[in-house]
């Protein structure tokens, strides 16, 4: 129940609340918005404006996901146009848990057990853009295809297509690498 009136008291400009609702998800917002961007004042930056977004809309949050969900939303979409407006390449991932094992068998996505979590941010940072958005937003954030076709704007089918070919793209580069010299 606290977090229904903190937010209707967010929504009638009560800074005290505001402050309440920033101080309770900045550093979670942080840590989504470093995913995605390689500079923590981009990312600081990145997180102030999707705060300033979210107060200015929050007439329009529903209730139907939770407030941290909702405005992980708007966080992600900030980074996203951050890059697109910046062109930057998507940041080294930290730490990764890749879908991977939800995969169905058939489905072929499968490992090397020579290729290491750095490799593969590696190889995820070498996709184009237009793959390496749906690859994170499907394996690092856990997004179905309905979710990021509404983030970025795309069609659920195009979603589907991107994640098939960034994954072909991905596996190919972790076969490269695999069949390279390492250092």
């Amino acid at each position: 129940m606290f977090q229904v009136d903190i937010i209707e008291q967010c929504k009638q400009n009560n800074r005290k609340a505001q402050l309440q609702l920033y101080n309770q998800y900045c550093d979670g917002m942080y840590i989504v918005a470093k995913r995605f961007l390689k500079d923590a004042a981009d990312a600081e930056d990145v997180v102030q404006e999707s705060f300033i977004k979210a107060f200015t809309k929050l007439h329009q949050y529903k209730a139907e996901v939770t407030f941290g969900a909702w405005l992980k939303r708007i966080v992600i979409n900030k980074s996203i146009d951050f890059l697109k407006s910046k062109k930057q390449e998507l940041v080294e991932l930290e730490e990764v848990h890749l879908k991977v094992v939800d995969t169905p068998k058939d489905d072929k996505w499968l490992v090397e057990d020579t290729i290491t979590l750095n490799d593969v941010k590696e190889a995820i940072n070498k996709l184009p853009d237009k793959y390496q958005y749906v690859v994170m937003l499907y394996l690092i954030e856990g997004y179905d295809h309905q979710e990021i076709s509404e983030i970025l704007n795309i069609s659920e089918v195009a979603s589907r297509t991107q994640l098939s070919r960034g994954k072909v793209k991905l596996q190919e580069l972790l076969t490269l690498k695999k069949n390279g010299t390492r250092h």
